[in-house]
């Protein structure tokens, strides 16, 4: 627990405690996340691609820092792309 800031202390101690409660949407949020997940973990095609290795060494650091493989970072960003739900950041 040492790795902890203290929100992320806070967070873990009303978990714990049994003080947290579900959001009035939780169950949709949980159902609609489900389906993201099935439909991330349901790979039925490869595809081979050229990048630079300055964006895979990018890709991997970020990766790393969800705790996900590489891999399932850029298919996750290729999905959000795809559904239309992946946004440029204004500058």
């Amino acid at each position: 627990m040492s790795d902890l800031d203290n929100e992320e202390r806070e967070i873990l101690e009303a978990f714990e405690s049994g003080s947290l409660k579900p959001s009035d949407n939780a169950k949709e949020i949980q159902t609609r996340h489900q389906a993201y997940a099935e439909a991330m973990l349901r790979k039925d095609a490869r595809i081979n691609i050229r990048i630079s290795s300055r964006d895979l060494r990018g890709i991997q650091k970020r990766a790393l820092a969800e705790g996900i493989p590489y891999q399932t970072l850029i298919a996750s960003v290729l999905h959000k792309y795809v559904e239309g739900r992946l946004r440029e950041a204004a500058d």
